[in-house]
């Protein structure tokens, strides 16, 4: 049963580098307001590592998604990410205000911080979710892929707050306006006096393959998993991609062979994409892979296995040979 002490949901407004809201925080606030409507209708609540310049240009943004409190944390100390002063600073606050659930997107940054913070408080953390939702007893039950991703495990945290982190692109956003009077709250930094930071973040440079394989925000996904055999399946695939003006993406089997760099990898190891079109070439369709891809608009497979679990998922199937389907393709565009 919920903790009385414990009340709310609260959420990280992690900031990019380059100093804009991350999209995961916008999708964990539309199923914040869904579990708070479960929990009778509780306060939304978010944490922000910002100058108060940069909380006035979110203010309009804060409000119009419905947030109750804006907690920010305003330091020189903190203008690049810090384990342990930010972990330091959220572990306080979080203490102070007791919320009932912790949600941070698991980003690069969120999957550093959120186990810090939950090990700082002696409480649980579900990892990675897809799937949050409260059950009979108003609890928290997070669900995430286990075993390998063969099945899908709902977990529940036995203390408080109880935290999950979910990846970007798992809930989508919807055109609602939830208007809230936000109230924005500075919080007090000096506990950092005195406190170590043992890692210094000196420059952050986004690589080449990174800027081509904008993934997260691409609306044309073209993957290939081992059916392409090798790299010249790749180099196919990217021809491929570039003719429709798609982003290419691998399965986890096709990284671990050296086929595609772990960067553009899709699944439960990898990244969760949410594209208007979902191009699976040679790929078989486990659930370790179509965890990280099944919520795309419309999902196309080209495989020459017939009883590939991939087209149990596709809305168009096409059962045939990559390498010669896509050539002919190709061809056909000149």
């Amino acid at each position: 049963m919920p903790d009385e002490n414990n009340s709310g949901i609260m959420l990280y407004a992690q900031l990019t580098h380059e100093n804009y809201i991350h999209t995961v925080f916008f999708e964990l606030l539309e199923k914040a307001h869904e579990l708070s409507q479960k929990l009778g209708g509780v306060e939304i609540s978010a944490v922000c590592f910002a100058s108060p310049d940069t909380i006035e240009g979110f203010k309009g943004a804060f409000q119009n998604m419905g947030v109750n409190k804006v907690y920010y944390f305003e330091d020189k100390r903190l203008e690049k990410y810090s384990t342990q002063y930010y972990s330091k600073l959220f572990t306080e606050l979080v203490k102070e205000v007791k919320p009932e659930i912790l949600l941070i997107g698991a980003t690069n940054q969120g999957r550093d911080l959120a186990p810090r913070i939950s090990s700082s408080l002696h409480t649980g953390l579900t990892a990675d979710c897809i799937e949050l939702d409260i059950n009979e007893k108003g609890q928290l039950a997070a669900t995430r892929p286990t075993f390998g991703g063969e099945l899908m495990a709902t977990i529940l945290c036995k203390n408080y707050p109880q935290m999950a982190t979910v990846r970007p692109n798992v809930f989508k956003v919807h055109s609602v306006d939830y208007h809230a009077d936000t109230e924005f709250i500075r919080k007090d930094t000096s506990i950092l006096d005195g406190l170590k930071n043992d890692v210094e973040i000196i420059e952050f440079k986004k690589t080449i393959e990174n800027e081509i394989n904008n993934l997260d925000n691409a609306d044309i996904v073209v993957a290939g998993g081992m059916g392409l055999k090798n790299e010249k399946g790749f180099e196919l695939l990217q021809k491929f991609a570039d003719k429709i003006g798609g982003s290419v993406a691998a399965t986890r089997p096709a990284v671990e062979n050296g086929l595609a760099p772990h960067s553009i990898q899709i699944g439960q190891t990898g990244k969760t994409v949410r594209p208007k079109v979902y191009i699976a070439c040679g790929i078989s369709g486990a659930i370790q892979h179509t965890v990280g891809m099944d919520k795309a608009e419309h999902i196309i497979a080209i495989n020459n296995d017939p009883d590939a679990p991939i087209f149990g998922i596709a809305d168009t199937g096409i059962v045939g040979d990559f390498f010669e389907i896509v050539p002919k393709y190709l061809e056909l565009q000149h």
